[in-house]
């Protein structure tokens, strides 16, 4: 499909829209008193955050990429993967979209966020708090650490996954060996091909030949993220996204108590750069180091 790059950053604003009234609405409807699904559990959350990924990946995938993730999108550029002259648009689209989600989940939840009492239930359905974060001073060095290498690790495995099951899905390898058999079969009939001619016909025949193993790819993503929510969220949530993290942060800090509640506090800033720097860290090894040994 070919696109104009404005429709690409619109795309990404859209999908990181969906991704947080997907995610952050789940963790909502957990989180907060007197929804149907207070209590629900972890695995509620974890099950709708992999949902949350799944369904821009199948709606947008083969439109911007669906990044839906500053550190993705930096981790890329950083490898040459992706062109940094984009990297802005992308990453302010992201932002944008993550925090019009919010907005969304409030307009709807508004009347819960009132109701409940416990300000790390009304934050937590914005943005990631460490649970080693006790309230006091004393508890946020080792919250913050902890936090840290928490995102470190689940961003890692998310990035080097996703890059995993989008480029060696079922079938890729078909392209090299699909540039192959045009390029003999061509020489056999004394034609002469030209690189460009050659790399547009093997993409079309390999569209033809996997998209069902694109969907696959995409489908298994939604499980890694909900298999990463599912071992890696007691810590810290987890985030895993800069823009999932600091576009409902800023809306929380934003919003008045007469729209939250009076049970509101503050928005834990000491720890916010942990959200945004861990991710982007680990994105970049991420890409990196599967470059190297894949591509």
């Amino acid at each position: 499909m070919d696109v104009t790059w404005t429709v690409k950053y619109i795309t990404e604003f859209l999908a990181t829209a969906l991704l947080i009234i997907i995610g952050n609405g789940t963790v909502a409807n957990v989180d907060l008193k007197g929804t149907k699904g207070n209590n629900s559990g972890w695995i509620l959350i974890a099950i709708g955050y992999g949902l949350a990924v799944m369904m821009p990946a199948l709606m947008f995938g083969n439109v911007s990429g669906n990044h839906i993730n500053p550190a993705f999108t930096l981790g890329l550029a950083v490898s040459g993967l992706f062109p940094w002259k984009h990297v802005p648009a992308y990453i302010i689209a992201q932002l944008l979209g993550a925090m019009f989600g919010q907005l969304m989940i409030v307009m709807v939840y508004r009347p819960y966020f009132m109701k409940t009492e416990n300000p790390n239930h009304i934050l937590g359905s914005f943005s990631t708090i460490n649970a080693l974060d006790n309230g006091t001073k004393e508890s946020r060095k080792a919250a913050t650490i902890n936090g840290f290498l928490n995102e470190f690790l689940g961003s890692f495995v998310l990035f080097f996954g996703a890059l995993g099951l989008t480029k060696n899905f079922f079938g890729a390898e078909l392209g090299s060996l699909i540039k192959e058999t045009l390029t003999s079969q061509a020489a056999a009939y004394g034609q002469k091909l030209s690189e460009s001619d050659i790399a547009d016909a093997a993409k079309a025949q390999v569209a033809q030949m996997t998209n069902g193993s694109q969907a696959v790819a995409h489908v298994a993503l939604g499980f890694l993220v909900m298999a990463l929510v599912a071992a890696v969220g007691g810590p810290t949530g987890p985030g895993l996204n800069p823009a999932r993290d600091l576009g409902p942060r800023i809306v929380h800090a934003i919003l008045p108590k007469s729209i939250l509640g009076e049970n509101k506090a503050d928005s834990k800033w000491w720890y916010a750069w942990v959200g945004v720097c861990a991710p982007i860290l680990a994105s970049i090894a991420a890409v990196a180091l599967f470059k190297y040994l894949y591509l």
